[in-house]
């Protein structure tokens, strides 16, 4: 049985959509663009994530007889909106950037193109989206970066809502982590799964030592103990004495962490347990990661920051109508012009220019007509970086579930390695390379 996501709408949505209907309007063809004007925080790059997840609900998003019954209960539309949300399919289509493609101010991340109805509908959708995704993977991204080579698991599940935890650890995996503590992630989109005990799991037990006895005999010497519910010094010689020096490793999740994991790392080692790995989980952020990147430490939990977005938990994107039919049947490009809320009006394509590899600069054509922008001969230089989601309807399955989450981590890391070296600071600075805004021959 499906769940509806038809109702995952804002009502201007629909009463826009009534009057449409009542004035004729509702059937001119458009375009809609998903873009953000700016990047949150000072960031130098943003990193696109979500669009598997919207593919998927778009499959669902369908007036059933409850949605129906609610919309007339409650007297949002009148009758023939009625008649025309019950037989709703999106019969449009959708472009975009790939998920885990970078992006910058202006870039036409998504471009939904159909009548006036069908994509005016889809704006909170594809806003909720893409707008939390986003801002999870561009955090998690940043992490990643910080980390190095060093694996990063997500564990933020406590700090979310339930099912925002669940997109949560999706987003982080295509940025760069490389597993979740959370399960429904694991089974929906094959997610690698870790975890092994809490501070309660210490105090239940009379003594520390019994506690990692009991925990080494379920799951084995290649566990991770923490060690920190009480003496972090005590709690290293105890799981080394109960667990071997051939102990998987040891978890901090309190102190000072530099000083912290020096000091265990040279405890391990006069133990004889000098492959017993150091993980730490407090509290951090890409810039507590990229303190510790001289410490002796193995690996990173985050929670908190990264499901959060590290302090800017959205990505600040619109969705806006950018071109459209006018009676003649000819296309225009339309725009707001409000102050610090402009946009570029008309279609457009998008390539990234690279030199000796490196992302120079973001190169966005723009059409008031309908000409096809998205062919690679029109910028021989630029690689093109928008792809078909939605074909008159028709959704392309190559971008959802597990394969389609696995293809944009690849991605994500493929083209990271674009970014040029200015990118990777963290601190608050311009766009890694400008967007520059072209006419159509």
């Amino acid at each position: 049985m499906t769940t509806s996501t038809a109702l995952l709408t804002d009502r201007y949505e629909l009463t826009m959509l009534a009057a449409a209907l009542r004035d004729g309007t509702a059937a001119r063809p458009s375009v809609f663009e998903l873009f953000s004007r700016r990047l949150s925080g000072g960031r130098r790059f943003g990193v696109v994530a979500g669009t598997g997840r919207l593919l998927s609900l778009l499959r669902d998003f369908r007036f059933g007889e409850d949605e129906l019954r609610f919309l007339r209960d409650e007297n949002i539309v009148d009758a023939a909106s009625l008649t025309y949300l019950e037989n709703y399919r999106f019969t449009g289509s959708i472009r975009g950037y790939r998920e885990g493609e970078l992006y910058f101010p202006g870039s036409p991340i998504l471009t939904v193109e159909g009548s006036f109805a069908d994509a005016v509908v889809l704006e909170t959708l594809a806003l909720s989206i893409l707008n939390h995704d986003s801002a999870v993977a561009t955090a998690a991204s940043r992490m990643s970066i910080a980390a190095g080579e060093r694996p990063l698991a997500e564990m933020g599940s406590r700090r979310a809502a339930e099912r925002s935890a669940v997109a949560a650890a999706r987003a982080a995996y295509i940025a760069g982590f490389g597993a979740t503590s959370n399960l429904e992630a694991g089974r929906t989109w094959g997610i690698p799964t870790m975890g092994t005990a809490a501070h309660s799991w210490t105090l239940l037990h009379e003594s520390e030592e019994e506690a990692f006895r009991a925990q080494i005999g379920s799951l084995g010497t290649a566990t991770t103990l923490l060690v920190d519910t009480y003496d972090i010094r005590t709690g290293v010689e105890t799981a080394i004495r109960v667990g071997g020096t051939s102990l998987g490793g040891v978890r901090i999740d309190s102190g000072d962490l530099p000083l912290v994991a020096a000091e265990v790392r040279a405890q391990l080692d006069e133990l004889g347990a000098t492959g017993t790995r150091i993980t730490v989980t407090s509290d951090l952020d890409e810039y507590a990661i990229a303190a510790l990147a001289a410490s002796p430490v193995d690996a990173y939990g985050v929670g908190t920051s990264v499901v959060t977005g590290s302090g800017y938990p959205t990505a600040s994107m619109v969705y806006k109508l950018v071109a459209r039919q006018d009676a003649s049947g000819a296309w225009i490009g339309v725009a707001k012009a409000s102050a610090d809320k402009a946009s570029h009006g008309g279609r457009k394509a998008a390539f990234r220019t690279l030199v000796d590899g490196v992302a120079h600069v973001e190169t966005v054509v723009v059409s008031n007509g309908f000409a096809a922008l998205d062919t690679p001969s029109e910028h021989p230089d630029g690689r093109p970086l928008q792809v078909t989601f939605v074909d008159n309807g028709d959704i392309d399955a190559t971008y959802e579930g597990v394969e389609g989450t696995a293809a944009a981590r690849a991605h994500h890391l493929r083209v990271r390695e674009e970014l040029p070296v200015r990118a990777l600071a963290l601190s608050k600075s311009d766009p890694a390379i400008p967007t520059e805004f072209v006419d159509s021959i």
